[in-house]
């Protein structure tokens, strides 16, 4: 027998999924959310995590490059350095912000190079997840709360991409928790938050959950169109049974959800446009760059899909390195590159650069020293932040001294945070629209960071 209880959890998850996606309607929420709790502020503008799944190993991506920050470099990690001359093309010479130390890019990161010249694209050093400001000494003396389960995979994924770092098993995450407070400013609430690269928690809302899409486009049920086991009469009856009226209560909700899914599936479909759109093509091979494509694609039907604030998820795997590190990470980094430069492209076709910001996101950083050809799992990271609203070119928080001992060093040269994940997401939030009062709401540790230097980052206008 159903309880009075069970009934009304189901009718309000029932209305949580009334635009779900046709693909899975229970893994696909869209929400019919009422008043949200969002400053106004004109015009489209989204927010895109690119997370880079495995541990990127930050020290090779942004590189001391004068000549005594190099040299220290060098001697912490000789079997894995990158040789001083190969990062000539990508160095950005002094950074005022920084003692006027020098710093280059991975050699693969020419695209990041000109968009730190051109002012579009920040340097946010050290981010990690953090309960509170925490110093070393407190970290080895246990003396303050930590994120749970450092340096594990799964749980540090959870724990970037979560609104309260629990590790593993979190339910909400702090781009599903913006979307929460923004859908009210969508027509269609069913496409606030919205990956292109399977199940994340990021998305995951109180009310508004994720949207899945693939780098096709929209997911669909098969069979309820054409001919089904040869027959379009079979298709059609399938179709009438997955959407019916039905006197039982469940049975009814459901074929109202599954038919609201499969009009909004249709609803997308018909509204993107083709990936030739774009006069920028989609770099071959580039899983990322046809997940960032699929992305732009739906920028593009905003109208169409009445669409005005939006949260995406693309990701990239392969950075866990613990060996072949210069090769593999490389690659990888060659990916990364591509795909963004095509996706800024795109952007700037459709004139939205300054409408849309990308972020990165990883697992975490990876230890200072080598284990012979690679490197093991570590905590704070450095990460980018791309786009034409933007206060670029410049570094936001402190680099640290890529050596052993300091007061940074953990171990290993594993780096403590000094920039938390809550204030790099709290920036994001803001730039939204989300008002300071309820930042907290999206992430609730933010509150411990009031003077640590200050709650928010200043890189984005």
């Amino acid at each position: 027998m159903v309880s009075k209880a069970s009934r009304r959890e189901f009718l309000k998850r029932a209305s949580a999924l009334s635009f779900a996606a046709a693909g899975a309607p229970f893994a696909l929420n869209l929400a019919t959310i009422g008043a949200a709790s969002a400053q106004v502020v004109s015009g489209y503008r989204a927010v895109v995590c690119v997370f880079l799944y495995g541990g990127n190993d930050h020290t090779n991506t942004i590189i001391p490059y004068d000549s005594t920050d190099y040299a220290e470099y060098l001697n912490a990690r000789p079997e894995i350095a990158i040789p001083r001359n190969d990062l000539t093309a990508t160095s950005i010479g002094p950074v005022a912000s920084q003692g006027g130390r020098s710093f280059a890019f991975h050699p693969t990161l020419s695209a990041f190079k000109a968009l730190y010249d051109a002012g579009n694209l920040a340097v946010v050093p050290n981010v990690g997840p953090l309960v509170v400001p925490t110093t070393k000494s407190q970290y080895e003396n246990r003396s303050v709360p930590l994120p749970p389960k450092l340096f594990s995979h799964n749980d540090q994924q959870s724990v970037w991409q979560a609104n309260t770092p629990i590790g593993e098993g979190a339910r909400l995450g702090w781009g599903g928790r913006m979307g929460d407070l923004l859908a009210s400013q969508n027509g269609l609430p069913i496409f606030t938050a919205v990956s292109a690269a399977g199940n994340a928690v990021f998305l995951s809302g109180q009310q508004v959950l994720q949207y899945q899409m693939s780098t096709s486009g929209a997911l669909s049920i098969a069979g309820i169109s054409g001919n089904l086991y040869g027959s379009s009469s079979a298709s059609s009856l399938y179709r009438q049974l997955i959407t019916g009226n039905s006197t039982h209560l469940f049975e009814d909700e459901l074929g109202q959800v599954t038919s609201r899914s499969i009009a909004a599936n249709s609803l997308l479909a018909s509204s993107l446009p083709p990936a030739s759109q774009f006069v920028v093509p989609v770099p071959s091979g580039n899983g990322l760059a046809s997940q960032l494509n699929i992305v732009a694609r739906m920028i593009f039907a905003r109208s169409s899909l009445s669409t005005n604030r939006q949260v995406f998820f693309v990701s990239l795997g392969g950075f866990d390195n613990h060996d072949f590190l210069l090769d593999r990470h490389g690659a990888q980094l060659q990916q990364l590159n591509d795909a963004v430069n095509a996706f800024y492209g795109w952007l700037g076709e459709m004139q939205l650069q300054n409408n849309v910001t990308l972020f990165t996101a990883s697992d975490f950083g990876r230890t200072l020293t080598s284990n012979g050809d690679g490197s093991d799992h570590g905590w704070g990271s450095h990460h980018f932040v791309i786009g034409g609203a933007v206060q670029g070119g410049e570094m936001y928080g402190t680099f640290p001294q890529v050596a052993f001992g300091t007061n940074e060093d953990i171990r290993q040269g594993n780096l403590l945070p000094t920039t938390s994940v809550d204030q790099y997401a709290a920036t994001f939030a803001r730039w939204l629209g989300v008002p300071d009062s309820s930042v907290p709401d999206i992430l609730p540790n933010i509150v411990n960071f009031d003077a640590w230097p200050s709650r928010y980052l200043d890189f984005l206008v």
